[in-house]
C-alpha cells in the first residue's frame, strides 16, 4: 500500500548518521542510565574495586624497585657486603605484587565485558520490544534510519564507554592519588616540583579538547553526507546513467571528500597534540626532579633508589590526566547516547488491551459509523465516514493522490486509533477487539511486495507457520507460480536474498500465495499489476480473483478498469466520500469517477 499522506518523510539510511554531541541535559542522562545500571550496581562495584586494587598493587611497584637499589648503595658507601637476602626477598614481593596486580586486572575486565554485553543485549531487546508497542504513527512521523541508529550505534557506544571508560577513569584516579601520595612520602620537595605541572597539563588539555571538538563534530556532519550522498549514487545507478548526471554526482563527491580531508587532518592533528605536548611537560618536571633530587642526595637528604623512584612515579603522574580525559569525552558521547535511546523507550505506547473480543466465526460485515480521524488532532483527513458492507462483497476504493484512501484501511487494520465513530466487524466494535485479533481477520496484498531474507518456503508461510507442505504448494499453484517455483535449482528452498533475480511480477505472485496460505476471512488488496507486463497482469489479476473468492475485500485501486466488477465502488475526495456504487453506475452520473476513469484512457 502506497502511504498517501501528504507530509514529507525524514531522510534515512547511511547518509543520516548521528552527530555525536552533548546530551541535552547531562545530569538528568546520567540519571537516567543509572537508574537503569541499578540492578547491577554490585558489580559495578567489584569491578571499580578491582580496578583500584590492581592499580595500586601496581603503584606499589616503583618504589620497592627503588628499595633494592637503596641497598646496593648502602652496602657500597658503608663498605659493607651488600644485602642480597633483603634485596631477593623485595624482589619476591615484587613478582607478588606485580602477579596479585594482574589477576585483579583480568577479573575486572572478564566482570566488565560481560557485564556491558549484557546490559547492551537486555538494552537492545528493551528497544525491539519497545517497537512493538509503539503506534505506527511514531514511524511515520520519524526517519528508519535514525531509529535503527538508536538500537544499533548508540547502544554500542554505551556498551563501549561502560566497558572501557568506566575502569579507565577509576584506575587513572586510583594511579592520580596513589602516585601524589608515594612521592610524598619520598620527598615532599620533589613532590611539590612534579605537581606544578598538574594545572599546566589540565589547561593544556581543555585548550586542546576544546580546538579539536569542534572539527570532530564537523567531521561526522560530513561523513554523513559524503555516505548519503555514496548511497543515492549507488542505489540510483540506473536513474543517474540514464540522465547522464555522473560528472555533477562526481562534483559533489569530490567536494564532500574534500571537506572530510580538512576536517579530519585538522580534528586528528589537534587532538595527537595532546600527548606530545603532555609528554613535553612532563618531561621538564622529570628533568627539574632529577637536577634537584641529585642535589638533594648529594647533601645526604636522599638516597639513590628513592630518586629513581621519584623519577619514575613523575612519569606515571601526567599520564592518568590524559586518559581521564578521555574517559570523560567517551561518557559524554555515552550519556548523549543514553538521551536518544532511552526517549525512544519513553515514547508513548499503545493503550494496554485488557478484556477483548474475538469472533469464532467470521462472516466477513464490516461497517462504519461516522468515522472521523486526522493524523494531527487539528487536521482532519477523513470526515464523519460511514459505510456498510455485506459479507462476501468487493470494496474498491478510489481516489486521486492524498485522498484517504490508504488512510482508510489504516483504520480497518487498527493501526491507527480513529477519533471518534466505530468500525465494526460482525456487529463487534474492532476497539473491544485486540489489535491481534483485528489483523487476523484480514489477508494482505501489498503493492509494494514485502519479502524477507529466507527460502521460498519460508516466506509463504509467514503468516500460517503450521501450514504443510500441501497447503503452500496448493496455494502456489492457484496463485500461478508454482511452476515458477519448481523451475528454479531448490524449489521451495530457493533462498531469496536482496539479489535473488526474482521480478517485480513473480514477487506479487509470491505475496499472493502468502495471503492463500494464511488463508484470512477477510482482504485487503493493493492493486500492484502497473508495472509488470501484459501476460504477468493477467496471471496476478486471475490469482488476486482466486484469492477474492467468498471473502470480503477492500482494494485500493490504481488502475479503474481493473475494479468494474466490484459490489462497491468508493470515490474518495479529500477525505470525504464523494460518490458511491457500481461501476457503470458511477459512469452513468458523469461525475468525479467518470472524470477519473476517463482520464486514463485520454490519448
Amino acid at each position: 500500500m502506497a502511504k498517501e499522506k501528504s507530509q514529507p518523510r525524514p531522510m534515512h539510511g547511511p547518509g543520516s548518521q548521528r552527530v555525536v554531541q552533548k546530551p541535552k541535559s547531562m545530569k538528568k542522562a546520567f540519571k537516567t542510565l543509572m537508574r537503569y545500571l541499578s540492578p547491577h550496581k554490585y558489580v559495578f562495584l567489584v569491578v571499580i574495586v578491582f580496578a583500584s586494587l590492581s592499580a595500586v598493587f601496581n603503584i606499589l611497584g616503583p618504589r620497592y624497585l627503588g628499595k633494592i637499589t637503596n641497598e646496593v648503595q648502602i652496602g657500597i658507601f658503608t663498605n659493607s657486603p651488600i644485602n642480597f637476602d633483603r634485596i631477593y626477598q623485595i624482589m619476591w614481593l615484587l613478582i607478588a605484587l606485580y602477579i596479585i596486580s594482574y589477576i585483579f586486572n583480568v577479573l575486572q575486565g572478564i566482570i566488565i565485558t560481560r557485564l556491558t554485553q549484557k546490559l547492551t543485549k537486555q538494552m537492545r531487546t528493551d528497544l525491539f520490544r519497545k517497537m512493538e508497542r509503539i503506534p505506527l504513527k511514531y514511524f511515520d512521523k520519524n526517519a528508519h534510519g535514525d531509529t535503527l541508529s538508536r538500537m544499533t550505534n548508540d547502544i554500542d557506544l554505551i556498551g563501549q564507554a561502560l566497558n572501557s571508560s568506566v575502569t579507565q577513569f577509576f584506575t587513572s584516579i586510583t594511579l592520580l592519588i596513589g602516585v601524589l601520595v608515594m612521592m610524598f612520602i619520598i620527598s615532599w620537595q620533589l613532590a611539590l616540583i612534579a605537581i606544578v605541572s598538574l594545572p599546566l597539563s589540565g589547561v593544556i588539555l581543555r585548550f586542546i579538547m576544546k580546538k579539536s571538538q569542534k572539527f570532530f563534530v564537523k567531521q561526522q556532519k560530513t561523513l554523513g553526507a559524503l555516505n548519503g550522498h555514496i548511497e543515492e549514487a549507488y542505489t540510483g545507478q540506473q536513474i543517474l546513467k540514464a540522465y547522464q548526471a555522473e560528472a555533477k554526482f562526481l562534483n559533489v563527491f569530490e567536494q564532500h571528500n574534500d571537506d572530510l580531508y580538512e576536517t579530519s587532518w585538522k580534528s586528528q592533528f589537534i587532538s595527537g597534540l595532546m600527548f606530545p605536548i603532555m609528554n613535553f611537560v612532563g618531561n621538564l618536571s622529570y628533568l627539574f626532579v632529577a637536577v634537584i633530587g641529585g642535589i638533594l642526595a648529594v647533601g645526604g637528604g636522599l638516597l639513590i633508589g628513592d630518586i629513581q623512584s621519584m623519577l619514575q612515579y613523575v612519569r606515571q603522574f601526567n599520564q592518568p590526566l590524559g586518559t581521564i580525559a578521555q574517559s570523560l569525552t567517551q561518557v559524554q558521547s555515552a550519556l548523549a547516547a543514553t538521551e536518544r535511546v532511552f526517549e525512544f523507550l519513553n515514547e508513548e505506547e499503545m493503550e494496554v488491551e485488557e478484556e477483548t473480543k474475538f469472533i469464532e466465526s467470521v462472516k466477513g460485515s464490516v461497517e462504519f459509523k461516522h468515522v472521523k480521524f486526522g493524523y494531527d488532532e487539528d487536521k482532519e483527513i477523513i470526515h464523519d465516514f460511514s459505510l456498510v458492507v455485506k459479507p462476501g462483497q468487493k470494496v474498491a476504493i478510489v481516489g486521486p493522490t492524498g485522498a484517504g484512501k490508504t488512510t482508510l484501511v489504516n483504520l480497518l487494520m487498527r493501526f491507527y486509533e480513529i477519533n471518534s465513530g466505530d468500525i465494526l466487524v460482525d456487529g463487534i466494535s474492532t476497539r473491544r477487539m485486540s489489535r491481534n485479533e483485528v489483523h487476523k481477520l484480514f489477508g494482505m496484498v501489498l503493492q509494494d511486495t514485502w519479502l524477507f531474507h529466507g527460502t521460498i518456503k519460508e516466506n509463504l508461510k509467514y503468516g500460517h507457520l503450521e501450514a504443510t507442505d500441501e497447503e503452500i504448494i496448493k496455494a502456489a499453484k492457484t496463485a500461478n507460480v508454482h511452476h515458477f517455483i519448481k523451475s528454479l535449482s531448490h524449489g521451495y528452498d530457493h533462498e531469496l536474498g536482496e539479489n535473488s533475480s526474482i521480478s517485480q511480477g513473480q514477487q506479487q505472485l509470491l505475496t499472493i500465495a502468502r495471503a492463500m496460505v494464511t488463508d484470512a476471512p477477510m482482504l485487503i488488496l493493493d492493486e500492484a499489476t502497473s508495472s509488470v507486463d501484459v501476460r504477468t497482469e493477467m496471471l496476478i489479476q486471475e490469482a488476486m480473483d482466486s484469492l477474492m473468492k467468498d471473502r470480503t475485500t477492500f482494494v485500493i485501486a490504481h488502475r479503474l478498469s481493473t475494479i468494474k466488477n466490484a459490489d462497491i465502488i468508493l470515490v474518495l475526495n479529500e477525505g470525504n466520500v464523494v460518490e458511491t456504487g457500481t461501476h457503470q453506475a458511477l459512469l452513468d452520473q458523469k461525475g468525479f469517477y467518470a472524470d477519473l476513469y476517463n482520464s486514463q484512457f485520454e490519448l
